[in-house]
């Protein structure tokens, strides 16, 4: 009688080098849809950030005309400082409109200008250099408060 010899096969353990390269691919694939996507997420809630902060910034603006018959303070960046330290028409120190330094979403100060040359607008101009940093006069990726398209 003749004896077949069984073969024995041994269990596989592991993955071979083709399936873990396959399934490497894929992921890479995956995260080359997905992170431009968070990117581009991140820079937009980065914009609706600064939207709000010069909506807060205005209103500011807007309380310390009020008591200040009306006037908005005259020149550039720096009346921004005003908001910080009020002073009363004696000169005494007043209350803050603001607690600190308004920053933008990307930490830089905001740019402001009155009269409003920017705009039709008679309120201040009031804008972000954006993302790119660099100030554009208010155009480009600046974030301003009169044009709601940037």
């Amino acid at each position: 009688m003749y004896q077949q010899k069984k073969q024995v096969r041994q269990k596989r353990h592991g993955f071979t080098l083709l399936e873990m390269l396959i399934v490497l691919g894929i992921i890479l694939v995956i995260a080359a849809m997905v992170v431009p996507n968070l990117l581009g997420s991140q820079k937009k809630a980065n914009i609706k950030a600064t939207r709000a902060s010069i909506h807060n910034l205005e209103q500011a603006f807007k309380l310390y005309a009020a008591e200040n018959n009306g006037e908005y303070p005259q020149g550039g960046q720096e009346q921004i400082q005003l908001l910080l330290e009020p002073a009363t028409s004696d000169g005494q120190a007043a209350e803050p409109y603001i607690d600190s330094q308004p920053l933008d979403a990307w930490g830089q100060v905001f740019q402001y200008e009155y009269p409003n040359n920017k705009s039709k607008s008679t309120k201040p101009a009031i804008w972000s250099l954006g993302p790119n940093q660099q100030d554009e006069n208010g155009s480009g990726d600046d974030v301003n408060n009169w044009d709601q398209a940037n």
